[in-house]
């Protein structure tokens, strides 16, 4: 056992002081009797690796939770023979249609977690012969072994062997829990793994995503300590391989802050592991190589830190490229590994080296709740770029693959400043290159000053007369607990921004009770307390329609119950057609043909019962009158993207499993929008809201539709630069849309046009009042054809 192995097993639990003799824990299964488990018992497997039979009278198997201080514990009977196995039954779980365990040689009660835990064997001297921590265990003999589930058990790899560190000698698979009715194993002839690999840090980091020494030992691995944190340090090799495919630097793990400080020179002897941020299956992120139950000498102190790798002078990433290929998975053996074609392994060939940005650009508002801004190097930046000092998401082929995400968790809250689009961190920026959370970021280590661009929040035009102006605007999550400073800020961006348009779609209006989740589904305290803020920052007195959701059933923030709000203002001659009926289960439908063209009900929501629905937010539609012509709105807000693969993760090329969704709810619309079009060829009609997809996907293009119906989507009109109305990791992109029928688009006014704003108030600013940018119309309708 190491050093580090042991001082913390003896903090939570009794430490076994070397690998054992004869007893050890062979399997661990804790998800028995739950949902799909395939035995209904947890149980603990014992296995004797010595040439003789133990008694195990006054022994124990002792079980702790993965964080817990106090052992429940298992008295055990009889004896396990030379190589000879031991079946411990423990909790029984609810399922019964799992199956027995065999035959088990000592029973016990106790209710493993299926996960994660800590299980020891323990003599009758109150001594640990043998502990085995897996999961997120805080005590385990080196590294704990990987989680399970309720289908996965921890077993030993090779029962004969016992290294005393559980993530080497441990596995997860299949349980395949066995008695003392097995055969015994003779372990005269099993051997321990060699003690160690000498290696450079290159050697372990190789040119690929997974370490090609990944699960070996390896020894006097050299380098000088380049930062650190709580849980290890980043070392950086001083003498480099000259290959720029291979890292020089690597991350080692000592699970409590290390001794070692920057500036150390040291030579470490460690496993060489792949961490997966959320766990080794089931998630899209990519790993980063650790060294881990390292034991790290300090051979000099005071060292300097090899000179930064300027991102952007010395090595130019690739500008719009993630993945040239579709290899399935990056980390597959033989995926072809080019850091100057592929921006996915340009920033790997970095992973825990000393970078810097220079006049590092912000091409995301800082995140102020994380510490994050996504930013571009100030220099070699060829991609699409707004007038505003964002970088483009123009296509599927054409990401913003440049961008790294500048990460304060190294330094004290404030020290990298906060950043809108566009916004320039003067001079050298400089940190360890990591990557969590489906991207790669720089751990700052030396902040450089923000200059600011000056960004200004846009203000549309007022609508002029005989001009309709309609707006849809997502103000994330509104509820009622807001501060009335949310409200205010809102209702000026209505008022003065956006210049009070006649209709507004609004999208996350939250219920009256907000995100408590009591059932209440009602959005007047909600929607009422908006229209006054608007009134007291000098606009209209604002009306609102609506249809309150069934609860729980629309997607978003649990218990929030989001829906879209129609708000108008009648002062300039918008009215609302009420049509009673509408619920949230009720269809509404069109009714009539030409002029006379009306709806079922109004507001109404459209075809709410469709499998397309499912735990997402219904579309409203409401008639409106204005110059006595008849506007259909039909305010969306589809299904979100969560659960596609991300640009920087471990699959490519990324799958976008919520497009499917989204493309059914477009069809929706779009039948409905052909059932207006149909009863009458010159009905006024526009769908808007947040799509949460872009201009260029096949919802829009659905939404779109072809031949003489076909709606025109605004923000394909806008030149390529200004097409974004959100803001994601430094991407700049299209989500919410405004599409208009022929007769909206004509205007009926002789000639005159709309004229069609994305209003950026809010996607590209640190302190934003939503995450969305509000979208305007103005459409010249007359009063008669």
């Amino acid at each position: 056992m190491s050093a580090l192995g042991l001082a913390t097993a003896v903090s939570l639990a009794p430490a076994a002081h070397a690998a054992s003799p004869d007893l050890v824990v062979n399997q661990v299964y804790g998800g028995g009797g739950n949902s799909g488990a395939p035995y209904a018992s947890d149980y603990v497997e014992l296995f004797n690796r010595s040439t003789n039979a133990v008694d195990l009278t006054g022994w124990t198997v002792q079980y702790w939770s993965a964080s817990g201080t106090t052992a429940q514990k298992t008295p055990l009977t009889g004896s396990i023979g030379a190589g000879g196995r031991f079946l411990v039954k423990e909790a029984d779980g609810a399922n019964t249609s799992a199956q027995p365990l065999p035959t088990p040689d000592a029973t016990g009660t106790i209710p493993m977690a299926a996960t994660g835990g800590r299980v020891a064997i323990v003599n009758p001297a109150g001594t640990v012969v043998d502990l085995l921590g897996w999961g997120a265990a805080t005590a385990s003999e080196g590294a704990p072994a990987g989680a399970t589930n309720n289908s996965t058990a921890v077993f030993r790899s090779n029962a004969c062997i016992d290294t005393d560190n559980n993530a080497a000698d441990f596995t997860t698979g299949t349980p395949t829990p066995q008695n003392s009715t097995t055969a015994p194993v003779d372990c005269s002839g099993a051997t321990p793994p060699p003690a160690g690999t000498p290696a450079t840090i290159a050697q372990i980091q190789g040119a690929a995503h997974i370490s090609p020494m990944k699960g070996q030992q390896v020894t006097d691995v050299k380098g000088v300590v380049i930062a650190r944190n709580s849980g290890g340090f980043w070392m950086q090799s001083t003498t480099p391989d000259n290959d720029p495919a291979t890292s020089e630097g690597v991350y080692v793990y000592t699970r409590t802050a290390p001794a070692a400080a920057v500036g150390d020179a040291v030579s470490v002897n460690a496993t060489v592991t792949e961490f997966r941020p959320g766990g080794t299956s089931g998630t899209d992120n990519l790993t980063t190589t650790e060294l881990t139950t390292p034991t790290v000498t300090v051979t000099s102190s005071g060292n300097p830190l090899p000179a930064p790798v300027v991102i952007g002078q010395d090595r130019i990433a690739p500008q719009q490229n993630v993945e040239s290929g579709d290899p399935g998975s990056v980390e597959n053996t033989g995926v072809p590994f080019d850091p100057t074609v592929d921006a996915i392994d340009f920033d790997e060939s970095m992973e825990g080296m000393r970078v810097a940005l220079s006049d590092a650009r912000a091409v995301g508002p800082t995140n102020l709740k994380y510490g994050e801004t996504a930013v571009v190097p100030g220099q070699n930046v060829t991609a699409t770029q707004s007038p505003r000092g964002g970088v483009l998401y123009g296509s599927y082929s054409q990401p913003n693959s440049m961008r790294l995400i500048l990460d304060d968790a190294l330094v004290p809250a404030g020290t990298i400043g906060t950043a809108n689009v566009g916004d320039v961190y003067r001079g050298q920026t400089v940190g360890v290159l990591d990557y969590a959370f489906s991207n790669f970021r720089v751990m700052v280590t030396q902040a450089a000053p923000v200059q600011s661009a000056g960004l200004q929040r846009e203000v549309t035009a007022a609508a002029a007369d005989g001009q309709l102006a309609m707006s849809t605007f997502n103000v994330e999550n509104l509820a009622p607990s807001d501060p009335d400073t949310k409200y205010q800020r809102l209702a000026t961006q209505i008022v003065r921004n956006l210049q009070a348009p006649d209709i507004i779609a609004l999208e996350e209006i939250q219920d009256n009770s907000g995100a408590a989740d009591d059932g209440t589904v009602d959005s007047t305290t909600t929607s009422d307390k908006l229209i006054a803020a608007i009134t007291a920052a000098g606009g209209p007195a604002y009306q609102a329609r609506w249809v309150n959701p069934e609860n729980d059933k629309d997607g978003g923030q649990p218990g929030g119950n989001i829906r879209q709000v129609f708000i108008f203002r009648t002062d300039r001659g918008v009215s609302f057609v009420d049509k009673p009926g509408g619920t949230a289960t009720t269809a509404t439908t069109v009714v009539g043909t030409g002029d006379k063209t009306t709806l079922s009900v109004s507001p109404g929501r459209i075809d709410p019962t469709n499998s397309a629905w499912s735990n997402s937010r219904k579309p409203l539609v409401g008639q409106f009158r204005w110059n006595g012509k008849s506007v259909f709105v039909i305010a969306n807000h589809f299904n979100s993207k969560g659960g596609d693969d991300p640009l920087f993760g471990r699959w490519q090329q990324p799958q976008r499993s919520s497009e499917t969704q989204r493309n059914a709810q477009a069809q929706v619309v779009r039948s409905f929008v052909d059932s207006l079009l149909k009863a009458d060829a010159g009905a006024n009609v526009a769908v808007v809201g947040d799509l949460n997809d872009f201009e260029f996907s096949k919802t829009a293009d659905i939404l779109v539709g072809s031949g003489t119906t076909a709606l025109t989507d605004l923000p394909r009109t806008l030149p390529a630069n200004d097409r974004y109305t959100y803001i994601y990791e430094g991407n700049s992109q299209v989500l919410d849309h405004i599409l208009m029928s022929p007769s909206l688009v004509r205007g009926f006014s002789s000639g005159a046009t709309y004229a069609y704003d994305i209003v950026h108030t809010n996607s590209e600013f640190a302190d934003q009042d939503s995450d969305h940018d509000p979208q305007v119309v103005r459409v010249p309708v007359q009063a008669t054809r």
